[in-house]
C-alpha cells in the first residue's frame, strides 16, 4: 500500500511532497507523476517544479498563494493519479568506449569486485537505469539499478577536471558526467553524445522517468559516431521501454 504523501515546509516560498523514506521506482513513479499533473495544471502561483528520488519541490510564490492553500490544492490534483498521465517511458542507448584512457578506474573497479574489466563491461551495460532524478550540474543523472557485483567506492581524493562523457561508478552508483567538472567517481568509460547543450531544445537528451543502457563501442567507433554528431549525421537511439 502507498504511503500518504507528506507536505513540509521548504522556507517561506516552497514546499515538498514527500512520498516515502527510500529510494524505490514506485515511489519515484508517484513524483514524476504528480509532477506531470502540476505541470499540466500550473495551480495559481506555482513558479517552478523540481522532482528528486521521493520527493518533489514545488517552488511558488507566496504573495499569490500560501503554503496551506497551496497544499489542499496539491493533495486535490494528486487524488487519483494513475501512471497513464506519465508519458511512455523511454529508453534512450548511449553509446560507450570501456576502460583505457577513457576509463581509467576499470581495473581498480575490475578488481575490487573479483571480476575481469570484460565482465564488469559485460554487467554495467546489461541493464536498463531508470533516471531516477537530474542535478549536480545540468544534465546530470542519478541512475538507479547498478548491479551490486560492480559496486565501487568514491576515490579518496576527488579529480578536479572529468571531462563530459565520462561514465563513473560511485557506490551503488553509476552516471555521466554531462559536462567537464570535478568528481570522485570511478570513471570505467567515456560517450561521444553531449548530454548537456545549452544551445540546443531541449538542451538534455534524457530526463527523469528515462531508461539509459550503455552500449560498448569500439575506440574507432566513438570517433566515427563523435565525427558524426559534429556533422549532424549521426542520430542516438531512442526506443520505448518494453517489459
Amino acid at each position: 500500500m502507498s504511503e500518504a504523501p507528506r507536505y513540509l515546509v521548504a522556507g517561506d516560498a516552497a514546499l515538498v511532497v514527500e512520498f516515502g523514506d527510500r529510494i524505490d521506482p514506485a515511489v519515484n513513479r508517484r513524483v514524476r507523476e504528480l509532477c506531470v499533473a502540476l505541470d499540466r495544471a500550473r495551480p495559481d502561483g506555482v513558479r517552478d517544479l523540481v522532482p528528486s528520488y521521493r520527493s518533489l519541490l514545488v517552488n511558488y510564490d507566496p504573495r499569490v498563494t500560501t503554503f496551506d492553500a497551496l497544499r489542499e490544492r496539491l493533495a486535490d490534483i494528486g487524488k487519483g493519479l494513475f501512471a497513464t498521465l506519465s508519458p511512455p517511458p523511454r529508453v534512450v542507448e548511449i553509446p560507450t568506449s570501456y576502460g583505457g584512457d577513457y576509463g581509467p578506474d576499470l581495473p581498480f573497479v575490475a578488481e575490487h569486485a573479483g571480476l575481469t574489466a570484460d565482465e564488469v563491461v559485460a554487467i554495467h551495460s546489461g541493464a536498463s537505469y531508470l533516471v531516477y532524478m537530474m542535478g549536480f550540474s545540468p544534465g546530470f543523472t542519478y541512475l538507479g539499478g547498478m548491479s551490486e557485483r560492480i559496486a565501487a567506492p568514491r576515490l579518496k581524493t576527488p579529480r578536479t577536471a572529468i571531462p563530459a562523457g565520462s561514465v563513473g561508478i560511485a557506490q551503488q552508483q553509476t552516471g555521466i558526467y554531462p559536462v567537464e567538472s570535478p568528481g570522485g567517481w570511478q570513471l570505467i568509460g567515456r560517450t561521444p553524445v553531449r548530454l548537456f547543450d545549452p544551445s540546443r531544445e531541449p538542451p538534455v537528451v534524457v530526463e527523469a522517468g528515462d531508461y539509459i543502457r550503455f552500449v560498448p563501442v569500439s575506440r574507432g567507433e566513438y570517433q566515427r559516431i563523435q565525427d558524426g554528431l559534429n556533422a549532424g549525421t549521426w542520430t542516438l537511439s531512442v526506443r520505448e521501454l518494453t517489459t
